[in-house]
C-alpha cells in the first residue's frame, strides 16, 4: 500500500514551494488564494524572506501546510495515497490532502492554531529539548519525577523523545535524563511547549473552530497523532485534533501501525525529509522517500 505523510513545523526553508509557483498554474492560484485569505504575503516570506521571519509560529505553520498541500494537489494521479499521516502541524495537511476538509478551511484552521500556539507561548515562556539514546519509558518515568510541567511530547523513533515544559523542567530533566545516560539532551530552538498541558489555552481557543469547521470522510484512512490509530469518521477525527494539541505526537507507534498495516512505501511531501529519516528508523526496511518538487 502507498503511504503518504506529512511534515511538522522545523522543517521550512526560505525557497519552499517557489518552483510549484513559478512552474504550475494551478499552484500559483492556490498560493496567491493563500495570501488573500492570510492578509499578508505568506509567499514573499516563504520564497525570498529571512530564516527568521519564516520561524515565526504563525507563519512557519501555514508555510510548511500550503508546500505539503500545493505539492499534492500538483501531483495528480500521482498522488493516489492509501494512507496518509502527518507530524504535528502535518496532520492539518495530511486531512486536507486526503479530502477529509477543504483547501481554504484547512488554511485557515492552521492559522488559527499557529497564532493560538502562538500567544500560549507567550503566556507561558516554555521550551522542548531532544533526549536522544535513552528508553521511552525512562524519559518518562523521569519527566515524571520531576516537579512542575515537563512531558513527553514527540515519540520520534526510538531512541529519539522530544520532551515538553516549562523552562526551569525541562533544564532539570536534561541534568537527570543526562545522568541517566542519555546520549544527548538538546535543548530545541521552538517557541514554547508545544503538546504538554501548557498549550491549554490554544486548545481551548481552537475547538470551537474545529467542531465548527465541515470535515467529511477522508478518501483513505488518517493516522492520527493522538492514538497512532488509522480514523476516517470525521467526529473522531476532530476530537482527535483538538487533543492533540496539549497530548504527545506517537509518531514512532504511528509509522510501526502503517507498516503492520501494509504501508509497502512511504512518500513525505513537503519541505525537508525529517519524516524518511524518522520511518527509516523505526523500521530499516521500509521503502520511504521525500519530495519536495514535482
Amino acid at each position: 500500500m502507498k503511504a503518504f505523510v506529512f511534515p511538522g513545523q522545523g522543517a521550512q526553508f526560505v525557497g519552499m514551494g517557489k518552483d510549484l509557483y513559478d512552474n504550475v498554474p494551478a499552484a500559483k492560484e492556490l498560493f496567491e488564494k493563500a495570501n488573500e485569505i492570510l492578509g499578508f504575503s505568506i509567499t514573499d516570506i516563504m520564497f525570498a524572506g529571512t530564516d527568521e521571519q519564516l520561524k515565526q509560529t504563525k507563519v512557519t505553520q501555514p508555510a510548511i501546510f500550503l508546500h505539503s498541500v500545493i505539492l499534492a494537489k500538483s501531483l495528480g494521479t500521482e498522488f493516489a495515497p492509501e494512507m496518509v499521516a502527518g507530524h504535528s502541524l502535518g496532520e492539518f495537511s495530511a486531512l486536507v490532502a486526503a479530502g477529509a476538509l477543504g483547501f481554504e478551511d484547512g488554511l485557515t484552521l492552521v492559522s488559527k492554531r499557529a497564532m493560538a500556539m502562538q500567544k500560549a507561548c507567550e503566556q507561558n515562556p516554555s521550551t522542548m529539548a531532544a533526549i536522544i539514546g535513552l528508553p521511552d519509558n525512562v524519559v518518562e518515568e523521569i519527566c515524571a519525577s520531576i516537579p512542575g510541567v515537563v512531558v513527553p511530547a514527540n515519540y520520534n523513533c526510538p531512541g529519539q523523545l522530544v520532551i515538553s515544559g516549562s523552562n526551569e523542567a525541562v533544564d532539570a530533566a536534561c541534568a537527570k535524563l543526562t545522568e541517566a545516560g542519555a546520549k544527548r539532551a538538546l535543548k530545541l530552538n521552538v517557541g514554547g511547549a508545544f503538546h504538554s498541558p501548557l498549550m491549554e489555552p490554544a486548545r481551548v481557543e481552537l475547538e470551537a473552530a474545529i467542531q465548527a469547521a465541515p470535515f467529511t470522510k477522508p478518501v483513505c484512512p488518517v493516522y492520527q497523532n493522538v492514538d497512532a490509530k488509522p480514523h476516517t469518521d470525521p467526529a473522531e477525527i476532530k476530537a482527535n485534533l483538538i487533543a492533540q494539541l496539549t497530548a504527545p505526537v506517537r509518531w514512532t507507534q504511528i509509522a510501526q501501525n502503517m507498516i503492520a498495516d501494509g504501508a509497502a512505501s512511504f512518500t513525505e511531501l513537503g519541505p525537508g525529509t525529517v519524516l524518511q529519516g524518522l520511518i527509516k528508523k523505526v523500521n530499516r526496511e521500509a521503502q520511504a522517500t521525500s519530495k519536495q518538487s514535482l
